[in-house]
């Protein structure tokens, strides 16, 4: 076994805090990731204080992990020591449905199995995530970061890139399409950059305009304020797509409204409450309200590729590990710009401290 160390929530709503366990010994096809960097998702700070319920602890959130391959198994042919490597939401899944067969692992029949908090296949060992220094996952869920992408800005490429890119490229983001991202924040800002780099004419919808220049310099062309009723009069079917990525409960039916004849709305932000939706925001357009979750392995990797190309990386402010719970409260109050990066770095030289 391998000795890790780690942050880890004891329990639903406390401060995260030093932890030490331990990971298997590479089977045959599994990679030993040395942890550079690891992103935070605001999906950490919801299974962290058991906002969504079904929280298994302890738990060491993460699942926006980047780093270099330190060991490999006898059976590996993807992967050698000294590799940039990623992980992202999940470290698993049946690999016999039609789902994981099409490379939609996301949607494996049987429950991917989360990068952290759940149970791996074996039904006996919690899967621990990336506030830690060293991970062990099998080499078919491993994704090769390009050389050209920074480690620490790469890191939220492996959730908060893949989580936008998927629904761009599967609802045909791209010249003569318009669409909106609701929300500039972790993922917001990815959806910008990638719908713009995908050639779409975009748009930004928040709260206010206090961000605007931020949108621009990140590739939108317009900038509307959703708290100025005008602008829900004045984009009334504008859009083809419109990707929601807040938490909060809004009002679906009114950015429903927004959209053109066969227009989507695709939900990538969870709310905590149900949020109703009112049968003629859909019908009088023949509208759709959609969901998306990440991508299968494929397709993150294209989406790695895709950012190389067109060098779009996260933008991030790093910190040590000892300020992760600050960074959880300014991830709620959108105190970010626009997400907060772990230098892994900083749990090595804390390893007085379990």
């Amino acid at each position: 076994m391998i000795k890790t160390l780690g942050y880890a929530a004891y329990k639903a709503k406390e401060a995260l805090a030093p932890f030490t366990f331990e990971r298997r010994d590479p089977r045959d096809h599994d990679v030993v990731i040395d942890i550079q960097y690891c992103g935070i998702c605001h999906s950490d700070v919801h299974q962290a204080r058991d906002e969504w319920g079904g929280s298994l602890f302890p738990m060491v959130p993460g699942h926006e992990i980047a780093g270099i391959v330190a060991r490999v198994g006898p059976a590996v042919t993807k992967y050698k020591v000294g590799d940039r490597v990623g992980v992202g939401c999940f470290v698993d899944s049946c690999r016999e449905c039609d789902y994981c067969k099409q490379g939609l692992e996301q949607f494996c029949t049987q429950g991917m199995t989360a990068t952290y908090n759940a149970m791996e296949r074996d039904g006996r060992t919690l899967s621990q995530g990336g506030y830690s220094t060293t991970i062990v996952v099998d080499e078919n869920y491993v994704l090769r970061i390009p050389d050209t992408l920074p480690l620490d800005a790469a890191a939220p490429l492996l959730c908060a890139g893949i989580t936008l890119y998927s629904p761009l490229a599967h609802w045909k983001a791209g010249p003569g399409k318009k669409v909106a991202i609701i929300g500039l924040g972790g993922l917001g800002h990815m959806g910008v950059k990638l719908a713009h780099a995908m050639g779409a004419d975009v748009t930004v919808l928040s709260q206010s305009l206090r961000k605007e220049a931020d949108g621009r310099r990140l590739g939108a062309d317009h900038f509307y304020a959703t708290s100025d009723e005008a602008t829900f009069t004045k984009l009334a079917g504008t859009f083809d797509l419109i990707i929601n990525t807040v938490s909060a409960p809004i009002d679906w039916n009114a950015y429903l409204g927004l959209l053109k004849v066969d227009g989507a709305l695709v939900v990538v932000g969870v709310p905590e409450e149900q949020v109703p939706v009112g049968a003629f925001s859909l019908i009088m357009g023949r509208r759709s309200l959609a969901g998306s979750l990440i991508g299968g392995i494929q397709e993150t990797q294209e989406m790695l590729n895709f950012c190389a190309e067109h060098n779009i990386t996260s933008d991030i402010e790093t910190i040590a590990i000892n300020q992760v719970n600050e960074a959880y409260d300014r991830v709620v109050a959108s105190d970010v710009r626009y997400r907060f990066v772990i230098d892994m770095a900083s749990l090595k030289t804390a390893d007085a401290s379990f």
